[in-house]
């Protein structure tokens, strides 16, 4: 009996292996992973809430002034059906942001048996995905830039045209010209602002898929370091 308690005692004090922090982890390794996931946890949640938006925003060019008959008639500027914002900048940005998401998430599945190896592997999708994000935005920012200087399609004097395809954009500053549009009503400024709204949406989703990247990149080049500092990791 005393030789057993006198084992339960020094097992008792002895501490467990696992409570002992991991020698190859450099001091405050730990926390940082968590802050590196955790900001990627937002930056994804910010994708998909600017991925919104752009449906939202994207739908509204189809109804100038509010009427759906211009639409039914294809009397809307072309750049309107390239669908930028519907499906680049909105369904294709979902899709991204929630695969972020689930490679943000610690739990994954291991894809080989070096924790190391899957890790890189997590952070090389990662890196892919949010250079999808970025070709899928940036050709939004890119149409709607286009749509924004070519001006609506309205009818004029002369009929259903372009009024200000030929300005180079300088109607956007010389509000007096928008009177050439007869109809739809108001539908300078509604492209103006709409087509606005998308290049800002648009141009934060370019900037937060290259943070994105950018912490990618160089969580895959501190793994690679560590790893070539502590041979026979993998």
């Amino acid at each position: 009996m005393k030789k057993t308690r006198a084992d339960a005692q020094g097992l008792a004090l002895t501490p467990h292996r696992d409570s002992f922090p991991d020698p190859t982890q450099p001091p405050g390794s730990q926390q940082g992973k968590m802050g590196s996931r955790k900001c990627g946890g937002y930056l994804s949640g910010l994708l998909i809430l600017l991925a919104l938006w752009s449906i939202i925003v994207n739908i509204l060019l189809y109804f100038p002034n509010g009427q759906a008959s211009y639409a039914s008639s294809h009397k809307l500027t072309n750049y309107v059906w390239f669908f930028e914002g519907i499906c680049f900048s909105g369904v294709m940005m979902l899709i991204v942001a929630a695969v972020l998401l689930v490679l943000e998430n610690e739990n994954n599945p291991k894809c080989c048996q070096s924790e190391n190896c899957s890790k890189k592997y997590m952070t090389l999708l990662s890196i892919i995905f949010s250079a999808l994000g970025l070709a899928f935005s940036g050709y939004c920012l890119v149409i709607s830039a286009l749509g924004l200087v070519q001006g609506p399609y309205c009818r004029t004097l002369n009929g259903w045209e372009y009024a200000f395809e030929g300005t180079a954009g300088r109607f956007l500053t010389d509000s007096s010209t928008w009177i050439q549009c007869l109809e739809p009503a108001h539908v300078v400024e509604w492209n103006l602002i709409l087509f606005s709204i998308l290049i800002t949406l648009s141009g934060l989703q370019v900037i937060v898929c290259l943070i994105r990247v950018v912490i990618q990149l160089s969580k895959m080049l501190c793994v690679t370091y560590s790893v070539i500092i502590q041979p026979g990791v993998i």
